[in-house]
């Protein structure tokens, strides 16, 4: 009976009977992550701490570039540029994505597919064709001034992208254009997943398109609403080449982000640990409202099923 179940056990576990394999599966893909991701997060911490040129031997200063951080009102104005990309970057595309998925998933329309990959193109685009594109759209005889004034407003045409007051608009509607591709597929791959039995009921108690979106759709589409805000959130963060190829950071600093600053300090100042200094910064913040942002998520499901 005992040598039974030894052999049996034997048996059993023979998949695992090598726990080391298992680690040799996912080792490529560890080292890989380790270089490129990890030990570059490492350098940026250990350079922060320094005055680097990017020539010169790396000299520890401690916290002085944070201090000096704090101070520099060059790094606030950008960081403030980031929060108003924000609006461009990530709510404005989840509104028009959530507008166009109601509009081509509840009702069954001839070519729908052909409309979606159209209104997905711009996600797919490189940015810096995109910047060159939109930039002759908003030059002062771009289409966009030749429409205003062949429709008789030839008093609102601007050179868009250079002037101080609507160019961070303009490099935002830019931005907005890119990513609501992104947020579309996603709504519309969770409105699939919603079961029609609840449209059906809705419909049955007598709601209107309009109650079916609210009481259904959206709550349905939580998860995806999650990971549209932080995907998009952190490209409102991180946003450089669009905003560089459009406005290089002008007129003055009025589109300049904390990306183009790093880069100025870093490649053009040859301040490459001061430059390192607000990279981390940029990278705590971003994993701090990601990391609160699935909490509060997490708790709400919890609550939800708790009841």
């Amino acid at each position: 009976m005992r040598t039974w179940l030894r052999r049996n056990t034997v048996s059993a576990r023979r998949p695992y009977e090598q726990t080391y394999q298992a680690y040799l599966y996912i080792l490529p893909g560890f080292v890989i992550y380790l270089v490129f991701v990890l030990w570059p997060i490492l350098s940026t911490v250990r350079y922060s701490l320094t005055e680097w040129t990017g020539f010169t031997a790396p000299r520890y200063i401690g916290l002085a570039n944070y201090e000096r951080l704090l101070k520099d009102e060059f790094f606030w104005n950008a960081l403030g540029n980031n929060a108003f990309f924000v609006i461009f970057y990530t709510i404005l595309p989840i509104l028009v994505a959530l507008l166009l998925t109601s509009l081509m998933t509840r009702r069954h329309l001839r070519g729908m597919t052909l409309f979606r990959v159209g209104l997905f193109v711009p996600q797919v685009m490189s940015a810096v064709v995109v910047g060159i594109i939109w930039r002759w759209m908003f030059d002062y005889r771009g289409p966009i001034n030749s429409f205003l004034r062949e429709i008789g407003l030839a008093d609102l045409a601007k050179p868009w992208l250079g002037d101080f007051t609507w160019a961070p608009f303009a490099a935002g509607l830019v931005g907005t254009w890119v990513e609501y591709g992104l947020c579309m597929v996603l709504f519309i791959a969770g409105v699939q997943s919603i079961s029609d039995e609840l449209y059906d009921a809705a419909r049955v108690d007598g709601a209107n398109l309009w109650h079916e979106f609210r009481h259904v759709t959206l709550p349905g589409l939580q998860q995806q609403l999650l990971v549209a805000f932080v995907v998009t959130f952190i490209a409102a963060l991180r946003v450089f080449d669009l905003v560089f190829v459009l406005t290089r950071g002008g007129p003055g600093r009025e589109t300049q982000v904390v990306s183009m600053l790093i880069y100025e300090q870093a490649f053009e100042y040859h301040q490459v640990g001061y430059g390192a200094a607000m990279a981390l910064v940029m990278t705590v913040l971003i994993v701090t409202v990601s990391a609160i942002t699935f909490y509060v998520q997490s708790r709400r499901e919890e609550g939800e099923n708790a009841r």
